[in-house]
Order: C-alpha cells, then structure tokens, then sequence
C-alpha cells in the first residue's frame, strides 16, 4: 500500500513536471531571437582528446571550416596521453593547415579538467570554446553563437547538440532522446534553469571561467560542475536551436551504460556538493525547482524499475507458476480462464488516465521537439515510439548501477 502511494506520487510529480515545462512552452515560446552578427572577436577552442586516433581529424577540420575569419581562431588539441596515433593525426592536420593557428599540447593523462585548464592557461580569446573530440560544429556556429554576447548578462552560450548518423537501435533512441533534451534546455533557458554545459562547443567568456578558477580537475562531469558554479554566481547560460553541432554517440548499450553511468554518477556527486542550491529561494526557479527535481531523477527510477519488476513481472511469474504446478502446467487452460475472467471493472481507470495524460503531454513535447530542432518526426516514427515505451526503463537501469557504484564506492576517470 505504502509502495503503491508513492508510484502516485511519481505519476503526479511526472505529470506535474510535463505541464510546468509545456505552460513554460506557450508563455516563452522556443524561437531563437534574431540577432545581427557584427564582430569576430578572437576565440581559443579547446580540443581535449584522449585516445581519440578515428575522430579527431573530423573534428579538426569542422573548425577549420567555420565561416570565421582565420586570424581570429586558436585551435588548442589538448593530448591527454594517448596510447594510440591520436598525437600523430594531429601534427598532419597542421601541416595540412598551415594557415591556421594549430598548436598540439601533450601531457600526461591526468583528465578532462586538467585538459581543459592547460588550454585555458594558454588560451589568448575572449572567448573560450570546449569541443569534444567526437564532435562536428556547423560552419555557420560562431557568426549564430556570438551575437547572443551583445547581452553582459550572458557568459555562456551552448548550440544544439544532435546525433551524427544513427545507426543502430541505441544511437537512433538517443537521436530522439538529444532532440527532446534540448528542446527542454531551451525552455529551460527562459527560466536560467540549466544545469549543464555540454563539451560539444559550449562558447565561455574567458575571463568568467579564470575568474572562477577553471576547471574542476577532479570531477566527473566537469562540464555539469562548471554549469552549477555559474549558476551558484549568476551568470546567465544561454541554450540555442540557432546552429548545431554533431556528435557521435554509443553504438550499444554497453558502452550507453559506460557513457551514462558517469554522467549521472557526476550528476548526483555534483549536486549533492552544490546542495546549498536546493530551494534556495536566492536561486529562483533554478534552485526550488529545477535542481531538486534533477537530483529527484535518481530516486524515481529506483522506485520505478522496482515497482515495474515486482509487480508486473516478479509477482505474477510467481503466481503463474504457483497456478499452473496445481493443473499440472495446463497452459492452454489456464489462457481460456484469465480470458474469461477479464472485466472491465477490474481496470484501474485512474492510472490509466493519468497515464495516458502523460503519454499525450510527451507526444506534444516530441512534436515540439521535432519541429524546434528541424527534423522530421515522420522519420523517426519508430524510434520515437521505443523511445517512449522503452527507454525510461533503459535509463532506470542506469540510475540503479550508479547508486549500486556509489554504495560500493567505486569511482572512474574520465
């Protein structure tokens, strides 16, 4: 009975949280506003690559093919001890470029952070630009990027992120999974409610991360760390559909898992040491709202995958069996009788209705989110669907290793 109250509670929360975002949705809108592209201020990108040898080329030459003036580009490849040809990739696509400012930096490997602050140590830009070394920006990213710094307020700008080439079933799911994310983020913009920086060309005013003190070098997710400081300073992060940049994502689930575990690992590490956030009245909807909510995620795919396992597959397995040993396994028998027995008055008609109030409000969001990113939901109408059905419980499993890590302690580098 206890349980059954708090998987309502979960049902409410869920569909509490769909309608605070769609309400947002119809009161801001998602458009990009239109800025007008005046100036090209010097930029340093930071390029962090370890064991990087398939990609690294690829992503190098998408920088050097942004519409943007050459002498106002640094390109810093940050090579965080590779075992494998990466460093040597590299000085071939300077020589190939020699009109571009390339310079490849070794160190020992010691992490993405550190990575990231021996560029920052170096770079010349106002701007500084993370760039992960699987990642492909479009041309047109900057001169759309960085009008939105006309506004002293901002400090951050981060593009749309989507999946290069989806391949298999895993890539496809996450395809959808980044187009509904950052349709979010950008709703979630509106309110100063982003909670996360990604690597994939996140554009920084270079002063404000020195001012802050770098990179959090002993951190999981260095990126989720950075965004939390800027939000804990009130510097205001901008998320855009304007421009995109590609990403390669897992091509199984064993290495999605990999992949996630550490995202989410850094997420929960992350906001329970910036806990002083949590409803804060200080931090306005970020604080008594967005972050509990954030750090709430964990807690409900526990309970929901539990819930799921033992009421609708440990519980009537069990009693399957326990029926079908007294009729000596009559399978065909005991199928006539449960059909037989079906009524509809033994439907939980508010579950259904709240869950179907949940279902309509997530294909109103996928539609939006489909639109907002320009692409096409008729596409992708299968991956959609598994999207919806399957991949919360891809995602549970997920949150309930982390928490299995954590208990046990076990910690992993970048």
């Amino acid at each position: 009975m206890a349980f059954d109250l708090i998987v309502w509670v979960i049902y409410l929360f869920s569909l509490y949280y769909g309608v605070f975002w769609f309400l947002v949705y119809l009161d801001y809108g998602s458009k990009d506003q239109q800025n007008i592209y005046k100036n090209s201020p010097l930029v340093t990108i930071a390029i962090p690559a370890y064991n990087e040898e398939e990609s690294i080329a690829a992503t190098i030459d998408s920088v050097t093919s942004l519409d943007y003036p050459k002498d106002k580009m640094e390109i810093l490849v940050i090579n965080d001890g590779s075992k494998d040809k990466t460093a040597e990739i590299v000085n071939s696509v300077i020589q190939k470029n020699k009109g571009y400012k390339i310079l490849l930096i070794n160190q020992q490997n010691t992490g993405k952070g550190a990575a990231m602050n021996n560029a920052l140590k170096q770079a010349a830009g106002e701007f500084f630009i993370s760039l992960d070394a699987d990642s492909y920006v479009r041309s047109d990213a900057l001169k759309v990027i960085m009008p939105y710094f006309d506004n002293p307020e901002v400090s951050c700008v981060l593009p749309l992120i989507k999946v290069k080439n989806p391949k298999t079933i895993m890539q496809k799911l996450q395809y959808v999974e980044y187009l509904v994310n950052f349709f979010y983020k950008k709703l979630m913009s509106k309110l100063d409610c982003i909670h996360v920086t990604p690597g994939p060309f996140s554009v920084y005013k270079t002063n404000v991360l020195r001012k802050l003190g770098g990179f959090d070098e002993n951190n999981l997710t260095e990126d989720l760390e950075m965004a939390l400081r800027l939000q804990k300073h009130h510097y205001k992060i901008e998320q855009i559909l304007g421009t995109e940049v590609l990403t390669d994502a897992p091509v199984n689930f064993k290495t999605f898992y990999k992949q996630r575990n550490r995202w989410y690992k850094g997420s929960l590490i992350n906001v329970w040491n910036y806990r002083n956030i949590l409803f804060n009245r200080k931090y306005g909807e970020f604080g008594m709202f967005h972050l509990p909510a954030v750090f709430s995620v964990a807690v409900i795919a526990i309970i929901y995958v539990t819930y799921i396992l033992s009421k609708y597959i440990f519980k009537p397995t069990i009693n399957y069996i326990t029926d079908a040993s007294y009729i000596n396994f009559n399978v065909p028998f005991m199928m006539s009788k449960t059909l037989e027995d079906i009524s509809f008055l033994d439907f939980n008609y508010m579950t259904m209705f709240l869950g179907l109030s949940i279902i309509a409000i997530s294909l109103l969001i996928l539609r939006n989110a489909f639109t907002f990113t320009k692409e096409r939901m008729r596409n992708a109408l299968f991956a959609s669907s598994m999207f919806l059905v399957f991949y919360p419980s891809l995602l549970a499993i997920t949150w309930m290793g982390v928490v299995f890590d954590l208990v046990r302690g076990k910690r992993q580098k970048w």
